[in-house]
């Protein structure tokens, strides 16, 4: 519910049209397999996203979610399951919209989204004393 919570917040936010996502929170293995399918990366990472051709629902795409890795991360980072997994899921959902943070400024303006959303929410900033980073590809 939190997850669908999260989506649907960045979903209204971004005013983008898209009425909907696919969200499955899986383990690391299944993750895992994605990303190298999909990334070519051999390894688990926190959220994937997967972007849906136009299309008349308006369905805005998928994202998985490695519960092992957010798990670690949330203890790692001192924060919530719960809030972390917020976190990623209007991360991964500003992906679909084609938001991106390959360049500091990308990253920079996608970061601030982020922060909107959660903090509309009720979810404290996730990058504040650096914590949250993403990995970058």
């Amino acid at each position: 519910m939190l997850a669908r919570g999260a989506a649907l917040a960045a979903l209204d936010r971004e005013e983008a049209g898209h009425e909907g996502v696919t969200i499955l929170l899986t383990d690391d293995e299944s993750v895992r397999e994605l990303n190298a399918q999909f990334r070519g990366q051999d390894k688990p990472t926190n959220v994937l996203s997967f972007p849906a051709p136009d299309n008349p629902e308006r369905f805005a795409g998928d994202i998985a979610l490695a519960y092992g890795v957010c798990a670690r991360e949330a203890a790692e980072q001192g924060k919530t399951l719960a809030q972390h997994l917020q976190h990623l899921t209007v991360h991964g959902v500003l992906h679909l919209l084609g938001y991106d943070h390959i360049g500091d400024d990308e990253a920079e303006v996608m970061e601030d989204l982020e922060r909107a959303v959660l903090a509309d929410l009720g979810v404290p900033d996730p990058y504040a004393a650096g914590e949250g980073e993403h990995e970058r590809p």
